[in-house]
């Protein structure tokens, strides 16, 4: 017959061991589900594309790289679109399923997003539209920077060069950017709102679908067909891309692009060079480094359950259905004369970057070394 003290004993130690169970179980949830005390989380990052160079040289690294700055124990999903809306969708789902406690999105089309939008605030995750604005949805943060500001940093450099020129009346090409993401139609607004107080004349204007280098320079080429070669006198493109492009088109035709100021956007290291080169006068230096980062630090704080830090929020932006709490920065227009203390400086490129061979000689003029 067993021994009725030992069977005292087991009873007694069950529950010990239950709540010992419990606690360690308890303990698991703060270390990898994120939610308060210190705990990391998941946190899905969602670009839009990649034929842009700064999404993977820019603000996809800068992201990872501050989020485990500030939480060693978050997990990072990340996921690019290609450009690609039911993509981007079946991304975010996924992320989802996955456990993120955060989304990042930048979406490839503004107003589509919204249905991601819901589905994350279905599962009360928080949503925060990082550069591009999702338009008509519930979100809850937008990270970006005054992209009406944008245009109008872009306009104004485009007509004070022009003045300069003794061109203040002449004809420009608008190549503006894809008519899907609403920083486009900002960055449109903005630089029209100088042209319309100007003395220029917009001779032809397009749109570029998916940001793609190839339409902005099939417009470029059309806009040149419609209006001669003598009969325009700069370019308003909407980044460095479309600048770009559309450089590559007056080339074609036998325009000396130097003769043709063309404004840009983002600071990618092509666009930089082509200004060294005197091909493209301007660009608009966003540091992504800081956009990313700003991003990263929300995303964190979100991931545990905390607020932003004190500061942060600076701006409300109304998306079309809630005025929505806000990070801007300021754009910083960009010529050869200051790229050296902008860009440079920054660490957004280094020298060596820029100045390879075939751009030396045009970065000791500028003082770049």
């Amino acid at each position: 017959m067993p021994d009725r003290r030992w069977r005292l004993s087991f009873v007694a130690i069950v529950p010990v061991l239950a709540a010992g169970m419990l606690l360690a179980a308890c303990g698991g949830d703060d270390d990898n589900g994120g939610g308060g005390g210190g705990g990391g989380g998941t946190i899905a990052l969602l670009l839009p594309e990649s034929h842009t160079a700064r999404y993977e040289s820019q603000d996809k690294p800068n992201f990872e790289r501050k989020a485990k700055e500030l939480c060693s124990d978050c997990d990072i999903i990340y996921s690019n679109a290609g450009e690609d809306v039911a993509r981007q969708q079946q991304q975010a789902e996924a992320a989802l399923t996955k456990g993120a406690k955060v989304l990042v999105l930048d979406a490839v089309d503004a107003a589509a997003a919204g249905a991601i939008a819901t589905k994350a605030k279905a599962q009360q995750v928080p949503i925060v539209s990082y550069d591009r604005l999702i338009t008509d949805a519930d979100i809850d943060y937008y990270i970006s920077y005054d992209n009406e500001r944008v245009g109008k940093v872009q306009g104004e450099s485009l007509v004070k060069k022009l003045e300069q020129e003794g061109k203040s009346d002449g004809t420009i090409v608008m190549i503006n950017g894809d008519p899907a993401d609403n920083n486009a139609k900002l960055f449109e607004k903005g630089a029209t709102s100088v042209f319309d107080t100007s003395d220029l004349k917009i001779g032809k204007s397009y749109d570029t679908p998916g940001w793609l280098g190839k339409n902005a320079q099939q417009a470029m080429e059309q806009a040149i067909t419609a209006i001669g070669k003598d009969g325009f006198v700069g370019v308003y493109a909407a980044n460095d891309t479309t600048g770009g492009a559309a450089i590559a088109a007056m080339k074609s035709a036998g325009i000396d692009p130097a003769t043709r100021p063309t404004t840009g956007q983002d600071a990618e290291l092509a666009g930089v060079q082509r200004i060294l080169a005197g091909e493209q006068y301007m660009t608009v230096y966003k540091d992504l480094k800081f956009e990313a980062e700003d991003a990263a630090t929300l995303a964190v704080a979100l991931a545990k359950g905390e607020k932003p830090p004190a500061g942060l929020v600076n701006a409300k932006i109304d998306n079309g259905q809630e005025q929505v709490p806000s990070v801007l920065r300021k754009p910083v227009a960009v010529t050869k004369d200051n790229i050296n203390d902008t860009i440079v400086k920054d660490g957004f490129w280094t020298a060596d970057q820029i100045c390879t061979s075939k751009y030396a000689s045009a970065c000791k003029e500028a003082g770049i070394q």
